[in-house]
Order: structure tokens, then sequence, then C-alpha cells
């Protein structure tokens, strides 16, 4: 864990010209909003609390945003077939256009990553109603991904001007499941692209890398792939970048690329206190995720040792457990969550662990694939 401490005051030495002060939202691209809204505060018990389209005066889009815990999504659809959104969304499918960071000063996040090379994505600009006001910019990162800048101190509404607000129902607020907040999101971008992305966060935005996972850590018999961790924000921003390896079969990167057709976002991270409680709600509200194996959990504890968690809830969940020198965490991911075999989500809880579950890549790799091979693309 040396490098990982060195890691983070390589960091803080270096964000000086780019302090981020948090995760803001992340918002997707869909086919039809109202429809995924509805999926997400269903199954992952997300509420809603703000909206705009047609009735707040926005003529091309509607946006619904939800939130559990520090946790805030927009899900936003074309109102147009000429709209840059429905093209994105016929490209693409659903997927995660902004993952949006809040800033102290989003001029000068613009005007630092951009002298530093980053593509401009929206000037700086000013946004005011009775709440009142906030300042956004945005750069391009991979794929067709953008990072906006939000900057928020002296704005009180429910998301952003021009959103009106939404009170949650009694029965939205019940299916709350205990997502606290994000805890990273990684991006999938193409063979031979990982270290000019790594370099890209490192000089546009002050990041520095604290794990690099190489193809002979995260491989299976069939398929393999690379992945290093950029972090930012004093470590509230983490950012893992995946590219595919050479493999006997497809790996699942490139089934993503395949699919999705550009680097983009694969999974995001969401951080409970109780995965077990989490897990066993959105179960029962319908989430679906990749199921484990027996074996796994008959030799858990020599792999971990001893760990607070009963090992058959566990094992009846399908969640898996890592250890690091700080500690353990537990983790399970969800099946994908549109028809296209791309973006997921992952459920965590750290017990002291600052990893990513090295341990257990190698039987969730196996869970995935014994997915691709359903969908014939192993």
């Amino acid at each position: 864990m040396a490098d990982t401490k060195q890691g983070e005051l390589r960091a803080a030495q270096q964000e000086e010209f780019m302090p981020i002060k948090n995760w803001d939202h992340i918002e997707f691209y869909v086919g039809n909003a109202k429809q995924a809204a509805h999926f997400y505060e269903t199954t992952f018990g997300f509420v809603p609390i703000a909206y705009a389209g047609l009735e707040t005066g926005v003529r091309d889009r509607a946006s619904y945003v939800l939130e559990q815990g520090k946790i805030r999504l927009v899900l936003t659809s074309a109102l147009t077939g000429d709209s840059p959104i429905a093209r994105h969304t016929m490209e693409h499918g659903d997927g995660v256009k902004d993952i949006a960071l809040q800033v102290p000063d989003a001029t000068k996040a613009f005007q630092e990553t951009v002298s530093r090379g980053a593509r401009p994505a929206m000037e700086p600009t000013v946004s005011e109603d009775s709440f009142g006001r906030v300042v956004r910019s945005a750069i391009y990162t991979y794929g067709e991904t953008i990072h906006s800048f939000i900057e928020r101190d002296d704005y009180a509404g429910p998301f952003l001007p021009g959103y009106r607000a939404v009170m949650p129902t009694d029965a939205q607020r019940a299916r709350q499941a205990g997502l606290a907040a994000i805890d990273h999101v990684v991006g999938n971008v193409e063979l031979g692209k990982m270290n000019e992305w790594v370099e890209f966060y490192e000089r546009t935005m002050g990041f520095t890398q604290i794990i690099h996972f190489t193809d002979e850590a995260i491989s299976t018999e069939y398929s393999a792939l690379m992945s290093k961790v950029m972090q930012g924000g004093h470590g509230k921003v983490k950012f893992p970048i995946n590219e595919p390896a050479t493999g006997r079969k497809k790996s699942q990167i490139q089934e993503y690329l395949d699919y999705y057709g550009t680097p983009g976002v694969q999974h995001i991270a969401l951080i409970t206190g109780d995965i077990i409680q989490t897990v066993t709600q959105l179960q029962a509200q319908g989430v679906e995720f990749l199921p484990g194996l027996t074996t796994y959990y008959e030799e858990l504890t020599d792999r971990v040792g001893k760990i607070d968690e009963p090992i058959d809830e566990l094992a009846r969940l399908g969640i898996l457990v890592d250890r690091d020198d700080d500690g353990y965490l537990l983790q399970i991911f969800t099946k994908n969550v549109q028809d296209r075999p791309t973006v997921f989500f992952e459920v965590i809880q750290r017990k002291g662990a600052r990893g990513f579950g090295e341990g257990n890549f190698k039987a969730l790799f196996e869970a995935i694939e014994r997915e691709q091979e359903l969908r014939g693309n192993l």
C-alpha cells in the first residue's frame, strides 16, 4: 500500500491547479427517460427530486433527477429525432454521457484543463433562477463521454436552474436500499489506449495513478484485460481505466466496445454501509446480480481470514470478499441494466480495504464469461 499512499501525496501536490470537491452527478442518455426513471426508482430505490422538460420550458429533452444518499443520477432522453441525444442513444444504446464533478470554480477548472490539452465541450456558462446561480463548464474525455464541472456553492435549488422540484412519495422512499455514495466509475477504452488516458488525467486534471493491474493479474482461461486506477479530489474521485488484452476468446472489454460502439463507462460502483441488507432489498425489488459459485465460498475463510459477516448469507446472495493490507471489502455486480451488454453497477462495502477486489477478479470474470457465452459473444 506504500505506492497508494505516495500516490495520494503526489495527488495532493498536483491538484492545487485543479481542485475537485466531490462527485456531482452521473447523467445517462437513454431511449425513454420516463421509463428508465421508473426502473431505477422501483428496483434500485432511487427517489425522484427534480424534473426538466416541456413543462419547464425545455424543448429538446426530458430529464429526471434521482437521488439516494449522496448519489445523484440524471436520466435524459431526446424529444426530437434529430437531437444529438437521439443520435447518441441510437448508436450506443443507453449509457453514461456525463460524469459531472463538483468544483469550487468551474471557470478555472475549464481554463486549467483546456490549457493542458483537454478538448472543450462547454464554455463556462452561468445559469440563474430564484434559488441562486450555478456555473457550469465541460470537457471531453474517452469516447463521447464528458466531464462537467459544476460550481453550485451559491445555489439552493433541487438540482440546477431550469429544473422543478419533485416530491417523492412514501412508497418511493421506502424502496431506498442504503446506497450511500459513488465509490468509483470505470471506463473501457480501446486496445493500446489505456496509457494515453492515464496520461490525460495526469496532465489535464492532476490525477495520479494508484494501482496497475496487468493482464496476468486479470485473466481467465479465455480472456484478459489490463487496468490502471486514476485518483483525484484527494481520494474522493477514482477512475479505473480498462483496455482489452489478447486472449483465446473475446474479453468483456472488447464485447463492451463492440456493442457500445465507442469507449465509455462500463460500471459505476456504489457504496453501502451494510451490503447484506442492501443486496437483500435490491434483489427483492428486482435487481439482477451475477450469480456466484458454491466453490468460491468453500475456500473463502482460508483466502481472506476471519470476517464479520456470515458466509452462508454471502453465499446465498452471491457477495464476493477480498482483503488487502488495510482491511477487507465486500462487493457484488449487477447484470447489464439494458439490453446491450454494456453498463452495469457494483455494490461495495469497505471495511478498511482501499483496493478494488483483485482477489475476486478471476471469479468475477468467469461469471461474466458465463453471461457472454449465453449471449454467444465469448
